[in-house]
């Protein structure tokens, strides 16, 4: 076993690769969820664990120990990594952008490559073979930094949208390139054949990937192929295998492939594919954290400080120079606002592949460059520490100068995307207003995307989906399936984890009592102003049995319900969906009341139409005429 360097004595013997491995993944799960408690990006603290628990502090996690598993560790984990990140892609969203979004991940890293390469051999007098190599390095940026960043700043869905593909995209290309440098600079035969090699294991990687990630989607399908409850372990040990099988054919093709893979099977949607976002979620986050803690204790300081000045001068050329020109010459013509260019060029952190990569760069190199090897990963490893720390705590205020952060009370998140959700929907959406749906039925998320909604299909319940939808800076979160126990759950998850600030429950109509303890507790209140039988009002539309119309209260009014009346039971002839005041669209809850003026729009049963009216009429509404009524809800 090789020896540790240490400067500190512990009273048990810490030279053990096992307890190195176990401390690093309970540091970095530790370092995450203390990170989230103070609302600081992650990989901040991640890194500084990993420098304190180091051998250059404490010496208590000893990288060294682990010899040629830490290579494997980090190819297994970049795997698992970009699989997650490509299944949380959605090509209807990335349309949108999809310019700007090519124009980044091919001109931008060119640029950035190109850019990176005269930073390092200006400023750092490094060769030109060593240069290239760092600026393939810095091209990525990374899902796993930028998403939580997004997450946090609450970037407006267009800007956010460029970020997240670029850093999912990103990786994948940077990754390669960097390996075909690499390649180049040791075993040179000429830029023409590296750039052959590259676009070789570009195609190789994607076509096996796609081809992989229809077969693992076929196989989440198939009802009853695959066991209940070995779908996630069963897809992880065949991305693994997918990703080392690529590797084995064309070196490094396996991330395009894993990447690739993951972008197919996010958009096949099905039973399993739920549980399988949510567990590689889990997983993604456990080996971030292991990763983390092991790479940074890995660097030594004195390695960060023999780059002296020169090496924060070629951070600081890349922030302000380099990354600045990639982003107005990728974007240029295109429709992005001169502020959203602005934020993009500001927004670049680099993340876990870099810090990978640039590891078994350093190993590779050890022989050949000597000292200058380790210079390599130090100045990556500065490029991430001060990428993120700057970028990430100054990201939000930056946004709120450009305008560019999605206002707070905007917006609603939906759960349940059934006939009655999507009706509810198309009442709240506006220009100020994004609805955002969240459903785990994939029929229903086809059919929510298809009415022009954003759909974040799987469990609502999970830590993950609810935090892309970020209910904190929503004017709602309205829990709308037929099942209450879900729909509490819902409601508490979002109030007590994500500090949604107004919360909609539907209840049964035919459940037990109103929970109005769990209600109160929550300040929640009860969508449609009493419990409803939801499922039969979206059959009733269905099949066409039911019709949306607008009345206008005619005077002060509320839409309280008298005792059930058996068949003429209110409740069995009207749906009131919300109501519009000054163009203000409301829910209809237990504790609104209507005033002389307000538009309200309501579903009515076809088939109890002179009731429903008359109810209506009884209430001080009339009849708003189609012409002036409120907007269909197709």
């Amino acid at each position: 076993m090789p020896a540790v360097e240490t400067v500190m004595h512990w009273p048990i013997d810490l030279d053990n690769p096992a307890l190195t491995l176990a401390l690093a993944l309970a540091a970095g799960m530790a370092a995450q969820a203390f990170a989230r408690h103070l609302r600081l990006p992650g990989i901040v603290l991640l890194l500084g664990t990993g420098v304190l628990l180091g051998p250059d502090v404490l010496a208590v996690v000893r990288p060294a120990l682990l010899g040629d598993l830490l290579p494997m560790l980090i190819g297994f984990a970049v795997a698992v990594i970009l699989f997650e990140g490509g299944m949380n892609l959605q090509i209807k969203r990335l349309r949108r952008s999809a310019r700007s979004i090519r124009r980044l991940i091919t001109l931008g890293a060119l640029v950035t490559w190109s850019g990176g390469t005269l930073a390092a051999y200006g400023l750092m007098g490094w060769s030109w073979r060593l240069s290239a190599l760092f600026g393939s390095l810095v091209i990525v940026t990374g899902p796993t930094v930028v998403n939580p960043l997004l997450r946090r700043l609450r970037v407006e869905s267009r800007v956010a949208t460029i970020l997240e593909a670029e850093g999912v995209l990103i990786d994948a290309i940077g990754a390669i390139t960097a390996v075909v440098a690499l390649e180049v600079a040791v075993t040179p035969q000429g830029a023409a054949h590296g750039a052959g090699e590259l676009l070789l294991r570009l195609a190789f990687g994607s076509a096996l990937g796609a081809v992989f990630g229809l077969l693992l989607g076929g196989l989440l399908r198939l009802h009853r192929l695959i066991p209940e409850g070995l779908e996630n372990t069963l897809i992880l040990s065949l991305v693994l295998a997918l990703f080392q099988a690529s590797d084995a054919v064309l070196e490094e093709s396996g991330i395009v492939a894993v990447t690739l893979a993951g972008l197919v099977v996010g958009h096949v949607k099905s039973r399993a594919l739920s549980e399988l976002m949510e567990f590689k979620e889990q997983l993604t986050t456990l080996l971030i954290g292991l990763l983390f803690v092991l790479l940074a204790a890995d660097v030594r300081l004195s390695q960060l400080g023999e780059l002296g000045w020169r090496g924060w001068a070629t951070v600081a050329a890349l922030m302000l120079v380099v990354r600045p020109a990639g982003v107005l010459l990728s974007t240029a013509g295109s429709t992005l606002t001169g502020r959203q260019k602005l934020f993009l060029s500001w927004m670049a952190p680099r993340g876990i592949v870099a810090a990978a990569v640039a590891s078994l760069f350093a190993q590779r190199l050890a022989d050949q460059e000597g000292a200058e090897a380790s210079q390599l990963r130090a100045l990556v490893f500065l490029v991430i520490a001060v990428t993120v720390l700057v970028q990430g705590l100054s990201g939000g205020w930056l946004a709120q100068l450009l305008g560019l952060r999605r206002p707070s009370n905007s917006g609603y998140v939906i759960l349940g995307a059934s006939t009655i959700g999507l009706k509810l929907g198309a009442f709240l959406r506006s220009p100020e207003h994004e609805v955002v749906f969240l459903d785990s039925n994939p029929n229903a998320c086809h059919r929510a995307e298809r009415a022009g909604f954003r759909v974040l299909y799987g469990n609502a319940l999970s830590e993950g989906l609810l935090a892309r939808a970020q209910p904190d800076s929503r004017a709602g979160c309205i829990a709308a399936t037929t099942n209450e126990e879900v729909n509490l759950l819902f409601a508490r998850h979002a109030r007590e984890d994500h500090n949604a600030q107004r919360l909609w429950v539907a209840l049964r109509r035919d459940g037990p009592a109103m929970p109005q303890k769990v209600l109160d507790h929550l300040d929640a209140r009860v969508l449609f102003g009493v419990p409803r039988g939801l499922d039969q009002w979206s059959l009733r539309l269905d099949k066409g049995e039911a019709t949306v119309e607008t009345w206008r209260a005619s005077r002060p009014t509320s839409f309280g319900e008298p005792p059930d009346r058996g068949e003429q039971d209110p409740r069995n002839l009207v749906l009131p969906l919300g109501y519009r005041r000054g163009g203000t669209a409301r829910l209809v809850d237990e504790r609104g009341n209507l005033r002389e003026g307000d538009l309200l729009t309501v579903v009515i049963a076809e088939r109890r139409r002179a009731a429903a009216e008359e109810l209506l009429r009884d209430r001080g509404f009339t009849p708003e005429p189609p012409g002036r009524a409120a907007p269909a809800l197709s």
